[in-house]
């Protein structure tokens, strides 16, 4: 890392890095952004002109697959607006001078893409607050591109989150708190928090927070982690007074399951945490106690309550109640199965069973789903690769980061966007129990949206290469403030 580190630095000397840093802006062209910003405009389009046909055809043929009407919100220039804010996100680097990673944002503008071709595909009663599913999804989706953009153009140093990890800490705690207090539950599950006329669901936030208490906290003690073990018998463990974050983690994981019943955002957490250290540690002693202790919680919680109990039975054999428990996962494997390896075509799948669609929740929990029977395999391939450049990307800037902080934050925001992704495309195959986490960028839903945009906004801010430098090591100053934060935490 340190390697990696020394050109780095050197580029934050230069002039045009001492100019960003002074506040100069110097326009600067970002011709390979704005190709591949062109390639998605031109594959969205085309997907665009699929659904109009299939509209046409539906209205033409009575009994067809498609409810009649059921695009025609999608008709009103929906993805020109959408191209639109893209375009203008590219801009906003450009007159800001940006130096950063030109992938990121053609990857996930085409991951939103897609999804508002889903939403404008499905009836639009399913959701929305503002004129039906896709224009709902629209206006998140703006939000969202805006919050990328403004985050990669402000953001200009991390000390504001390097120096209060703790408090970031704290504040995550106190958001699953006011969850699990005045929280409102649907399907079964504690995660929606609604404030005046919004709901969302704060453990989409929660993932932010967690990468960025754990980038500040391996990133201080990295050196005690990596050369100081206590043995137990044949067993090497971290310095005992360093196992409580750990403990921390692993309570932290079990109680979400327990208390809001979100084995999802469970998995995620506790799957982020122990990447990031064997990331910080490079030891896999460490990573296999991990997944032994979350093994054995997860056997103790299947034992003791009933809805992981039922999660894990409906995973292991969804055709033992096809009609109730295990009509979702069923439905989905059908969908998979009708799209085979080209698929349906878009707009040519999911046929309306009995007057409504066959799998529920379709647009938050299943539209890999739906993607899967009509783009075919060769679709989701596709969607899961561009899910793996974010996660590229990501490792890419951590890897020329100019320090230990900057590298683990880069590798923890893009891994938690990929693991997501692959925790539920794989509850959609029926290779983990089903969770109730969303497939980012894609579901419907402005608190995962919103989530992800910020994760993507500091990941371009942390690959300009005319970012602020690392901060000098603080003595007293940064061992009084340290003391502060703790104290707040």
């Amino acid at each position: 890392m340190s390697a990696a580190a020394r050109p780095m630095r050197g580029r934050a000397g230069t002039p045009d890095a001492r100019a960003g840093v002074l506040g100069v802006i110097r326009p600067r062209t970002r011709w390979r952004e704005f190709w591949l910003l062109v390639l998605v405009g031109i594959t969205l389009t085309i997907g665009s002109v699929s659904l109009n046909a299939t509209v046409v055809a539906a209205d033409a043929e009575q009994g067809a697959a498609l409810p009649a009407g059921a695009l025609a919100p999608y008709r009103g220039g929906l993805l020109l607006v959408y191209l639109g804010a893209l375009l203008a996100a590219h801009l906003a680097q450009v007159l800001a001078g940006r130096r950063s990673d030109q992938v990121l944002l053609p990857a996930v503008g085409m991951l939103g893409g897609i999804s508002l071709l889903l939403m404008s595909r499905l009836p639009q009663d399913l959701a929305g607050q503002f004129g039906g599913l896709a224009r709902t999804q629209l206006i998140w989706l703006l939000i969202a591109v805006a919050l990328t953009a403004v985050v990669a153009v402000v953001v200009r140093s991390d000390r504001w989150l390097r120096l209060y990890k703790y408090t970031w800490a704290a504040a995550g705690v106190g958001l699953l708190l006011l969850t699990f207090v005045a929280g409102r539950e649907v399907n079964g599950q504690r995660l929606t928090l609604d404030i005046g006329p919004l709901s969302g669901q704060p453990s989409e936030l929660l993932k932010v927070i967690l990468v960025v208490f754990l980038a500040g906290y391996l990133s201080e003690n990295r050196a005690l982690l990596v050369e100081q073990s206590t043995r137990v018998g044949p067993i090497r463990l971290p310095p005992l007074p360093y196992l409580a974050p750990m403990a921390a983690m692993w309570a932290i994981a079990l109680g979400v399951v327990v208390v809001q019943r979100d084995l999802g955002a469970a998995l995620l957490f506790f799957a982020v945490f122990l990447v990031l250290l064997y990331i910080a540690t490079a030891r896999w002693s460490y990573v296999v106690i991990g997944l032994v202790l979350f093994l054995a919680g997860s056997w103790l919680m299947y034992n003791l309550f009933g809805h992981v109990k039922d999660r894990v039975d409906i995973w292991i054999d969804p055709f033992a109640d096809p009609r109730v428990a295990g009509y979702q996962i069923v439905q989905a494997l059908y969908a998979f199965g009708r799209g085979g390896i080209l698929g349906t075509g878009l707009g040519n799948g999911l046929p309306v069973v009995a007057g409504r669609l066959p799998i529920p929740l379709i647009h938050a929990d299943f539209p890999l789903a739906a993607l899967g029977e009509e783009l075919g395999l060769i679709g989701i391939l596709a969607i899961l690769g561009l899910y793996l450049v974010v996660i590229e990307r990501g490792l890419r800037i951590a890897a020329s980061a100019a320090d230990d902080f900057r590298a683990l934050l880069a590798a923890g925001l893009s891994l938690v966007v990929g693991v997501q992704a692959f925790i539920i495309a794989a509850g959609n195959l029926k290779l983990v129990p089903l969770t109730g986490i969303t497939l980012p960028f894609v579901s419907y839903g402005g608190s995962s949206l919103v989530a992800n945009a910020i994760v993507v906004g500091l990941l371009l801010a942390l690959s300009d290469r005319g970012v602020e430098p690392p901060p000098p090591p603080q003595r007293t100053a940064g061992r009084f403030r340290r003391l502060i934060d703790r104290g707040a935490a």
